[in-house]
């Protein structure tokens, strides 16, 4: 069973960043990818972005294009989220999940997921 740790959500203003890590117990998959979720009040989860297991494939929304950044550490099973130019539009309950098998956008394709790190964005 794959455990998964989110960090660093916060308060912030419009403007500033903030960078989310989230740890893996160990993966033993062969190929995997991670993701990045996120769910906003009243509205379903959507897809933020997602790195495959080497960091060489990379996809994003459409709504974070230039902002967020995503990367992986495979020495210490961590992915994370840089999020650049934060707006009110951004808050969310923000989770990580990890799949196996290559880079995917939608959210049945994960089979790990962690508990979430809330994101507030204050205009």
């Amino acid at each position: 069973q794959v455990q998964l740790v989110e960090s660093g959500g916060g308060l912030v203003q419009a403007g500033d960043s903030l960078r989310l890590s989230c740890a893996a117990s160990e993966l033993t998959f062969s190929t995997y990818a991670m993701g990045w979720f996120r769910q906003a009040p009243g509205k379903e989860r959507e897809f933020v972005a997602t790195i495959s297991r080497g960091g060489g494939t990379t996809s994003y929304a459409d709504s974070v294009k230039g902002r967020f950044t995503i990367s992986i550490d495979n020495a210490k099973n961590t992915v994370y989220l840089q999020m650049n130019s934060l707006q009110p539009e951004d808050t969310a309950l923000y989770y990580c999940a990890v799949r196996k098998g290559l880079i995917d956008s939608r959210e049945r394709k994960y089979d790990y997921w962690g508990q979430g790190t809330q994101v507030t964005v204050s205009s």
